[in-house]
């Protein structure tokens, strides 16, 4: 299996989650819940993770006009992992 934690999201609303301990991450759409509390951990070792919940990312119609007409297409389906911490915290910008 490929790497099991691809990016982190950081959004407004999921921002707002981090002040309750809780991160979200863009995962492998074929990773367990065992999987990626593993790799949250081993990726930050100073946490502790408390639980994961997983969701599907359903796919999404998108379109552009460009000088040839109108192209459509449709986004990937992708994975979405919330994970609640029991102790420790989670600075993504500081590993930009």
């Amino acid at each position: 299996m490929s790497e099991v934690l691809k990016k982190p999201l950081i959004t407004e609303k999921l921002t707002r989650l981090q002040a309750e301990g809780k991160y979200a991450f863009k995962v492998d759409k074929y990773a367990s819940k065992p999987e990626i509390k593993k790799a949250v951990q081993q990726r930050y070792p100073e946490v502790k993770v408390g639980k994961v919940n997983t969701m599907i990312m359903p796919s999404k119609p998108k379109g552009r006009f460009t000088q040839s007409g109108y192209i459509e297409g449709r986004a990937k389906v992708w994975k979405k992992a919330i994970v609640t911490l029991k102790e420790g915290e989670i600075d993504f910008f500081s590993e930009i």
